[in-house]
This record gives C-alpha cells, sequence and structure tokens, in this order.
C-alpha cells in the first residue's frame, strides 16, 4: 500500500456579506458574526492519491484549529491512508494534552475527512456509495435567511426565493428579548408560506427551562418540523423533557464537540440528534453518533457543512434532512444540485469538491509537512 507522503494545512478567512445575528448577539454573549474562519487538509500518498478535507470555526478558534493542526500532522507521514481509525487515535494521541473533545478533535476532523475523501476516490465512489447510501437525495432545508437581524419583510423575501429554487423547508432564527416578538414573526412567515412548507425555529440556546416550556407550548399550534436548542446545549435532561412533554419534535447537538457528548444526549433522550461532522472530529467520529442514533430509533439532522453531510445523511437509515448554507458555495468549484425539496449526491468520486481559485485568495497561512 502507498503511504502518506505529504500533508498540507490550509487557513482560509471567508468573509460574509452581511453580518449575521442569532439570539447569542441579542443577549449580548456574543457578537455578530462578520467570517468564518475554515481549515484545509490535503492528504497525499507516494502514488499521487489525495483526499481533501474541512473544519471550521465561527467567531473564535479558526487561528488555535490551524495551530493544533501544525502540530499534529507530522503523525500522519509514512502511514497507510486506509487505516483511517487508527489514524484518528494516532492523531488524537499526539495531541493528548488538550483532550479529545472541542478544538482538538476539530483540528482531527479536517484530516479524518481528508482520509474518506481519498478512500471513496481510490474506490471510484462518491463518499454516501462507499458508506453505503440509502438513498441518492435527501430533504434540505434554509437557514441563511431567517436570521433575527433581518426583518420580516426580507425573510418572506428569502424564504421564497430558497423554496423557488427547489429547497423544501425553511428555518428561522428565535429568541428575542420579547418573546411576543418571535411570536409575531414566526406566526407572520407561516401564515404566509401556508401550512403544508416545512418550517423549524431554532433558539440557539437561549431560553430557561420555563420559558421554552412556555414557547414550545406557544408553538403546538403551527406544526413546525422541530424546536432547535431551546435550552443551554449540554442540558441533556431538559432537552428530553420538552421531548416527552410536547408534540412537535426537539432538535439539538450541533454545539456538542466530541462523539461521547452525542452518546450522553442520545442516552438522555431527544427526537432529533443534529450532530456537525467537522465539530466532532470528522466522519469517523460521526458515524457512531450516527449508529447510536439509529438504535435509538431518532430522527438525524446534520449541522451546516452540506458537502459533507449530504453523504453521511444519504447514508442514515431513517429519511433525515441537512442544513442549506451558501455560505461556503465560493469556496468550491462544484456545487450540489437541488431540486423538488431535495439535496442531490452529485456522481463525482469522494467529497466530489474541488478547491476554488476565490478560496486560494482567502487563504491566510499554509504549512505543509513532508516524510
Amino acid at each position: 500500500m502507498d503511504r502518506i507522503e505529504r500533508v498540507t494545512i490550509s487557513s482560509v478567512t471567508l468573509p460574509l456579506s452581511v453580518p449575521v445575528s442569532d439570539a447569542k448577539v441579542l443577549t449580548g454573549r456574543q457578537r455578530p458574526m462578520t467570517e468564518v474562519a475554515v481549515l484545509f487538509a490535503e492528504v497525499t500518498d507516494a502514488g499521487g492519491a489525495s483526499g481533501f478535507g474541512f473544519s471550521y470555526s465561527k467567531r473564535a478558534g479558526g487561528p488555535g484549529q490551524y495551530a493544533h493542526a501544525c502540530e499534529i500532522a507530522p503523525a500522519l507521514l509514512g502511514e497507510d491512508p486506509s487505516d483511517i481509525g487508527r489514524l484518528w487515535d494516532k492523531l488524537a494521541w499526539a495531541g493528548a494534552s488538550v483532550g479529545r473533545s472541542g478544538l482538538a478533535v476539530q483540528a482531527i476532523a479536517a484530516f479524518d475527512i481528508a482520509l474518506w475523501d481519498m478512500k471513496a476516490k481510490r474506490a471510484g465512489l462518491p463518499l454516501a456509495k462507499l458508506l453505503g447510501a440509502h438513498r441518492d437525495s435527501v430533504r434540505c432545508y434554509n437557514t441563511s435567511g431567517g436570521f433575527l437581524h433581518a426583518p420580516v419583510s426580507s425573510i418572506l423575501e428569502r424564504a421564497a426565493e430558497s423554496l423557488a429554487a427547489g429547497i423544501g423547508g425553511i428555518k428561522l432564527k428565535v429568541g428575542q428579548p420579547s418573546t411576543s416578538v418571535d411570536l409575531t414573526r414566526v406566526t407572520a412567515v407561516r401564515e404566509k408560506l401556508g401550512d403544508d412548507v416545512p418550517l423549524m425555529v431554532d433558539a440557539n440556546q437561549q431560553w430557561d427551562r420555563p420559558t421554552a416550556r412556555r414557547m414550545c407550548r406557544a408553538f403546538e399550534p403551527m406544526n413546525l418540523v422541530w424546536i432547535e436548542e431551546p435550552l443551554d446545549a449540554y442540558d441533556f435532561d431538559g432537552h428530553a423533557a420538552l421531548s416527552r412533554a410536547f408534540d412537535t419534535p426537539i432538535a439539538t447537538g450541533e454545539m456538542l464537540a466530541s462523539a461521547a457528548e452525542h452518546m450522553a444526549l442520545i442516552d438522555a433522550g431527544v427526537d432529533i440528534v443534529q450532530p456537525d461532522a467537522p465539530r466532532v472530529g470528522g466522519i469517523t467520529q460521526f458515524l457512531k453518533v450516527m449508529a447510536a442514533a439509529e438504535r435509538a430509533h431518532l430522527q438525524l439532522a446534520p449541522h451546516f457543512a452540506r458537502e459533507i453531510h449530504v453523504h453521511l445523511a444519504a447514508a442514515y437509515p431513517l429519511e433525515p434532512w441537512v442544513e442549506h448554507f451558501e455560505w461556503f458555495d465560493p469556496l468550491f468549484n462544484e456545487h450540489l444540485e437541488i431540486a423538488d425539496g431535495r439535496m442531490h449526491l452529485s456522481a463525482r468520486p469522494g467529497l466530489g469538491v474541488t478547491v476554488s481559485d476565490q478560496a486560494r485568495a482567502w487563504t491566510v497561512a499554509t504549512h505543509e509537512v513532508t516524510a
């Protein structure tokens, strides 16, 4: 077998055209988001085969991910790229002093995803087909038009554009200081779109338990697909209690930064899990979360990073959802086909994306290690 001969790491700063705000900004806990830090990794073996992966960070953490990736990358040199599980463990031990969650595994994720991309390319298969796809397309919904900084008129305009473009559902941010404002905004969108359009809301962890119960009760008549992160991401018991108390499904998990944290959430009991492959440590760890969710008969709705998650969602037995964000479009030369409410797999091998010239122009640092 060929051995890994070169690893290239790049830090890319993706600017957002408009600063965006969710409930964390309105509560004063975070500032509006103006950019996303993206970590690229390319792994090349002695035979010239290569794989591409990425991770990301919002608001803070990007330089830390890049620095940690540069530190642990030499552990891959000389290794068989097919031994992905063993290499994940090796990378984790290379950075063991910073633990096995959070920034540490988010840096590993870029390498892990690159190794899976290489494996699928070697097999001549899209990643979903290598994993064992259950479908060739996945239901998708748009979030990027529903942030709290946008007035209702803009949200309705963006929602109409998204639905006309073939996207299947719309998600709105909630968590205003006044809950009545949330109810007014969501009611206006539901009335405009009608009952047949899938509609979700996302509080981004900003309610306490009494407020969450009141809001879940108020939203019950609106036929929502789910209510997302009504409580702190680590309040597993609180989310489970809401899942038991209300008919509207409760979704959470995007902020969890390891497979172990997801196992605790699944054990507590929740309706919909929302793992994020770059945040939990890559595809190797995501597959562990996916298996646990399947055993518990839970719905799956991966967070962000659709270029990765469309493949993973396609391999999940129960019909999932994938989140549509167009923010990463400038980074890649290829884009996923969206039609009839669904995101369609391409026939391209691996992840099916290559890095664009624009991404290279936004690159702020590059590091390479060779055998």
